[in-house]
């Protein structure tokens, strides 16, 4: 609830000459925790005088405590946006002004501006996000964690346990009326349910610095573009246990933003990336929980929002947003049986293409994790896997280790009720024996695809490929030519044709099964 007028600090900040730029006019935007005033090239923002149950703003030296603790954190992911703390004080003429001498009546977060438009959320809404994009947003969020404090007075069983308790009060609260309660009970059930059954591996995963001082709300609206650089900003820091969570439950609000705008195919490929880049897939088997609770989280916001507005038209929207997340989460919960798709071929054929494809359709949300031979032979490398290997790194030794972590790590996603694509050459009978087996080990149904096409066209391929982890060239697909494949009794596919031709073939096969 509001404690104290800022209504001088508003009319202040509404003033375009205290950006000392070139700002005409000033746009303000207005949550129901702050207050951003938006100039030419200057953005300033007030904490609102509010106490709630999960944050406290009620006096100017709280407001500052979390100003400066917004500026340290958001520095870590964006250190130029972050310019400082400024005071509003009362002079000598009785007026507020901004980083004046006088008394200290308020506190404002500096920052500078950036373009709109480059909200990833903007982008998404346009179209303009691609794989390679979220790659590289993947490569960010990984090394922003790895660098991030490890905790372990956050997370594991307890963190989770007063999020699924705090979202059953919000919906208590604010969903009747707006969302079906007995879907709300039923989730709640589900969500503990599924809390019993994970609790070892999130204990496991917080003795083990799985838990860290994350960023707590990365959605696509807290990410912008600079350059071509995909920027964090943001992060909470008015409550360190929204913040003080599991990684893969940062990553899960991300995955579940892109889901729900339809957009499971970048939300699958940021997945594997991460987990390409960090190698842990062994979490996998909170996935389902954490992108529900997500879920949950937004559903209910959603229904505050729809429960307390005048605006009539604002509350069915909200309404209806409400009732989609809440549907959503009870998805998440719904996880499909695991099983393991093999797709192999040789270079140029287009299977990793049709394996990241396919992934999205095959599992629990976001679908699959594909397990790609060449990025596995990057890891054992210890190099990224953009980076360039030389021929030592495919000697058939190097060539049969890789193929083993492939199989390991199978095994591993298995195990942890996740599905998986297997993308490899696959070129000799005992490779693609070895990976059948390795679903018959693990009780999964297995599919197998063998893609081909004209040596020609797979030249073409390979020479046109940019940010690719496959150092395959015209050469290697000459030298993959003379291989003798032996009897191959997968599903065969002639990908020489478009590739929407292609994933219809694969997922006509696959939907039979």
């Amino acid at each position: 609830m509001i404690v104290e007028d800022q209504s001088e600090q508003i009319a202040l900040l509404m003033d375009p000459g205290v950006f000392g730029d070139a700002t005409v006019e000033v746009r303000r935007v207005g949550t129901h925790i702050s207050e951003v005033f938006i100039g030419e090239t200057r953005v300033l923002k007030l904490k609102r005088a509010v106490k709630y149950p999960f944050l406290d703003f009620s006096t100017k030296d709280l407001r500052l405590k979390y100003c400066e603790a917004e500026v340290a954190l958001n520095r870590r992911t964006a250190p130029a946006l972050y310019r400082g703390v400024r005071p509003i004080t009362r002079g000598a003429d009785g007026r507020l002004h901004i980083n004046e001498p006088g008394e200290v009546v308020d506190w404002v977060v500096d920052m500078g501006r950036f373009d709109e438009d480059t909200l990833f959320s903007n982008l998404a809404e346009a179209g303009k996000l691609d794989r390679h994009l979220m790659e590289h947003l993947a490569d960010k969020i990984a090394t922003f964690h790895a660098a991030a404090e490890a905790r372990r007075d956050g997370g594991g069983r307890i963190g989770i346990a007063t999020t699924i308790e705090g979202n059953a009060k919000s919906f208590a609260e604010n969903g009747r009326g707006v969302v079906d309660m007995d879907k709300v009970a039923a989730l709640t059930d589900f969500a503990y349910d599924e809390l019993n059954a994970v609790s070892d591996i999130l204990e496991n995963r917080r003795r083990n610095g799985c838990v860290r001082h994350c960023h707590g709300d990365m959605h696509l609206g807290n990410i912008f573009l600079d350059g071509n650089e995909p920027v964090l900003f943001d992060g909470i820091e008015f409550n360190p246990a929204f913040a003080t969570i599991d990684v893969l439950y940062d990553l899960a609000f991300l995955l579940m933003d892109l889901d729900n705008r339809g957009l499971r195919t970048l939300a699958n490929v940021t997945m594997n990336r991460y987990m390409d880049i960090t190698g842990a897939a062994w979490g996998l088997t909170v996935m389902p929980l954490f992108l529900s609770l997500r879920a949950a989280i937004r559903s209910h916001v959603a229904c505050a929002l729809a429960a307390s507005t005048d605006d009539a038209a604002l509350a069915q929207r909200k309404g209806k947003e409400a009732r989609c997340y809440l549907d959503k989460a009870l998805g998440y919960l719904d996880v499909p049986e695991p099983r393991l798709v093999a797709v192999g071929g040789l270079s140029g054929s287009g299977k990793s293409r049709l394996g990241r494809d396919l992934a999205q359709h095959v599992g629990a949300a976001p679908g699959a994790r594909v397990v790609r031979s060449d990025v596995l032979r990057k890891r054992l490398a210890g190099v990224h896997p953009l980076d360039k290997l030389g021929p030592e790194s495919y000697t058939p030794e190097m060539s049969e280790k890789t193929y083993q972590a492939v199989f390991d790590e199978a095994r591993a996603v298995l195990a942890t009720g996740h599905s998986v694509v297997a993308d490899c050459v696959f070129s000799k009978p005992h490779e693609r024996a070895a990976i059948r087996a390795v679903a018959a080990d693990m009780g999964v149904p297995f599919d197998g695809f063998w893609l081909s096409a004209s040596p020609a066209i797979m030249q073409a391929r390979v020479t046109k490929r940019t940010n690719n982890p496959s150092d395959a060239d015209a050469a290697v697909v000459r030298m993959q030519l003379d291989y003798e494949l032996g009897d191959i009794d997968w599903h065969r596919i002639d990908s020489s044709g478009s590739r929407e031709d292609t994933d219809v073939q694969a997922l006509s096969i696959l939907n039979a099964q």
